[in-house]
């Protein structure tokens, strides 16, 4: 599954330039079972079945060795990533991330080995597989020479609490709609103050409550420098 972000793309690129490294363990490796079997049928009964104790807890003891890796478990009990999160993230030497399968892992292997768990979202995956390559493509935006141009982070939506604006490229008109005329104007404050309008407009209309935290940062702000006078 893998393969689509290791053979594709930036990521690809990043772990070919070395900038990034990316191992992956395969779970059923571990299990001591003649078969593989990493699943058994939960206690107290229910549907589906529980990613076992054992092989979880020998993947993770062989993924950490004797470094010091945040260990993650990619749940829809955890928290919400964000881009902040992501960014915090991206400081870490050593990641672990814990793709789940079936109903869930044993809650023993959540309460001594995880650190941490992260969701993509309130919805439910066939597996945590695809949300781990959420969060690495996510993290890896912030890896210094990951993206070539370093502004591009900071122009992104939720860089600064407010959605990107809208973006034009050639050419100039197409099935009767034009660029607008300030983004041909060459004045670059004019465009400047387009954009940073635009991003507002945005971010009222799509994601108030985004808008809102900005509000809320800029209101402490000013606070803050009141009390200091």
């Amino acid at each position: 599954m893998f393969n689509s972000i290791m053979n594709y793309g930036l990521i690809a690129r990043a772990v070919k330039k070395k900038l990034i490294n990316l191992f992956f363990f395969n779970i059923r490796d571990f299990s001591k079972n003649k078969n593989k079997k990493i699943d058994d049928r939960p206690y107290g009964g229910g549907p589906g079945m529980i990613m076992s104790f054992l092989p979880l807890k020998n993947s993770i003891i062989q993924a950490k060795k004797n470094d010091q890796s945040l260990i993650i478990y990619l749940s829809p009990q955890g928290k919400k990533i964000t881009y902040k999160k992501l960014k915090k993230l991206s400081k870490k030497k050593s990641l672990i991330l814990i793709c789940g399968r079936y109903q869930g892992i044993d809650q023993r292997i959540i309460d001594k080995y995880i650190d941490e768990e992260i969701s993509i979202g309130d919805y439910i995956l066939t597996g945590g597989e695809l949300a781990a390559m959420v969060l690495i493509d996510g993290i890896s935006r912030f890896i210094p020479g990951v993206i070539k141009k370093k502004i591009s982070q900071h122009e992104d939506s939720f860089a600064k609490n407010l959605l990107d604006y809208p973006h034009y490229t050639r050419p100039r008109i197409i099935d009767g709609m034009k660029v607008p005329k300030v983004l041909l104007s060459g004045n670059h404050k004019k465009i400047h103050t387009w954009r940073l309008k635009k991003s507002i407009q945005q971010t009222l209309l799509k994601k108030p409550k985004l808008f809102q935290k900005r509000i809320n940062i800029i209101q402490n702000k000013i606070f803050q420098k009141k009390s200091k006078k």
